[in-house]
């Protein structure tokens, strides 16, 4: 699959987010993702839907939520009528999961399945066939700016594995320093889709060259 670049905001200048959004889709990113915390699931709290509104407002490009809050079968249909164009849930965290992507899918978003560092690949081998995306995080999720944890790469190879032969189309996405340094190896493991923040947002010579960098390196 053609590598997509998912521009996480949580590492945006949220004074001039509008700005900033459009600043990541003139550079050339593919998709926006937008982290939700609630504080409980992951020790941070970040933002909601009127943020993913606020994203709507300001791009077209797809959006991407994922969602790391406690009950979020509770809160998928504001995500949905803010704008949102994927949903991602943790399978930590729901013991319904079947039910909690059938609703994400009928409510026209597509849905998608996350696994924590140390969550082992083979709790979704079961809802494989009914995601859009499995999201692999490569950090611990709560805060942006951590270092990648190099113990993951053998989980997306073997998810690739898994997904090429249950669901070939889904996409492979990976968050969690993603930088310049990381995305090369991270593709050739098998993802197809690259949430980056600080190597976008926070590139010290601004947005654009954040994305060019990141599109160097993996080709």
């Amino acid at each position: 699959m053609q590598p997509l670049l998912s521009a996480s905001i949580l590492a945006a200048d949220f004074s001039a987010l509008g700005n900033q959004i459009r600043l990541a889709e003139a550079a050339g990113v593919d998709w926006i993702h937008i982290d939700v915390m609630d504080g409980h699931f992951v020790p941070n709290i970040t933002m909601g839907a009127l943020v993913v509104e606020a994203c709507r407002r300001n791009s077209d490009l797809p959006l991407d939520v994922h969602l790391m809050i406690e009950h979020p079968e509770r809160h998928i249909e504001a995500f949905a009528k803010a704008g949102a164009d994927w949903i991602t849930v943790h399978i930590e965290n729901n013991a319904n999961i079947h039910r909690t992507l059938q609703h994400i899918q009928e409510l026209g978003c597509k849905a998608g399945i996350v696994l924590n560092p140390g969550t082992p690949e083979s709790s979704i081998s079961a809802i494989l066939p009914l995601v859009a995306m499995v999201l692999v995080m490569t950090v611990n999720p709560g805060f942006g700016g951590q270092t990648f944890i190099p113990e993951t790469l053998s989980k997306v190879e073997e998810i690739r594995r898994m997904l090429n032969h249950t669901n070939p189309q889904a996409h492979l996405e990976v968050d969690g320093g993603v930088s310049a340094d990381t995305i090369a190896e991270l593709h050739r493991a098998g993802a197809d889709v690259f949430v980056a923040g600080t190597a976008i947002f926070g590139h010290p010579n601004g947005i654009q060259a954040g994305v060019d960098d990141l599109r160097r390196a993996i080709k």
